[in-house]
């Protein structure tokens, strides 16, 4: 059975933060995420969640300072006491909420950075992560995140490089975390990648492509992958990347023909 989620980062944006929970649930989800939870106490997340029975499905770890453009600094040798800071504090917010699971964003090397010293740092890093978060009992997932489009020079940007980061790793604990939207500016033939690589995904976001929008905008057909999904077996979330084109409820015509066709979410 498909298990949608809702990123409250991007969906329900006509609304306030904290009455994006209820219209999620009142839509059909029964999985939120978002991007980062550090703006808000632990508490007020967990009552949001409780309030409306949605389950916390993935977060981020901190990225360094967003607003500035930083996209995660796991590959930066001058940030490592910072990540690691960072590491703790998901781990806080990750218990709170009950939340099985977090990413980990590579980062964008600065100017002047050697690419193969990025790499061995965010080796190291997510190494070290791991090593906090299999001891919570958290999957720690890595992003493949394309860089012709949405963020030029974004160090792991293919489903080869995100696969041999978790090689390098070494440990079951560390998984994929497979963008559909990234994946088919990177690479394309989705269904045969996620059947070559379901065993090392722990977690799927979509958005369709071009334009990033809502499945039905673009070029990607949903009904083909998400079918493929069910009868190769994955057991996890789906969650809802994408920018409404037109408001969020008017988007959602293909959250509603898929709930038809496979019931409602459990």
């Amino acid at each position: 059975m498909t298990k949608f989620a809702a990123n409250l980062t991007m969906l329900f944006t006509e609304l306030a933060f904290p009455d994006r929970f209820a219209a999620a649930r009142q839509a059909g989800f029964r999985g939120v995420e978002f991007l980062f939870p550090y703006p808000w106490r632990r508490e007020q997340l967990s009552n949001w969640l409780g309030d409306q029975g949605l389950q916390q499905v993935l977060f981020n770890l901190p990225p360094g300072d967003w607003d500035a453009g930083e996209r995660g600094i796991a590959c930066l040798p001058e940030r490592v006491d910072e990540f690691r800071r960072g590491v703790e504090q998901a781990i806080g917010y990750a218990r709170a909420l009950d939340c099985p699971r977090v990413n980990c964003l590579a980062g964008i090397p600065t100017a002047g950075l050697d690419r193969a010293r990025a790499w061995d740092q965010l080796v190291a890093n997510v190494d070290w992560a791991n090593q906090q978060l299999e001891r919570e009992g958290i999957t720690l997932c890595v992003e493949a995140i394309n860089s012709r489009v949405d963020m030029p020079g974004f160090l792991l940007d293919t489903s080869s490089r995100g696969l041999a980061l978790i090689e390098a790793v070494g440990s079951e604990n560390v998984k994929l975390q497979y963008d559909l939207y990234h994946m088919q500016i990177m690479e394309g033939d989705l269904i045969r990648t996620l059947e070559r690589l379901l065993s090392r995904i722990g977690h799927i976001q979509f958005a369709d492509n071009p334009g990033r929008h809502e499945p039905g905008t673009g070029e990607i057909h949903f009904a083909n992958v998400f079918a493929a999904l069910d009868r190769m077996g994955y057991e996890g979330w789906l969650s809802a990347e994408y920018r409404p084109a037109a408001g969020t409820e008017a988007g959602l015509g293909w959250l509603r023909t898929l709930s038809a066709v496979d019931g409602p979410s459990p």
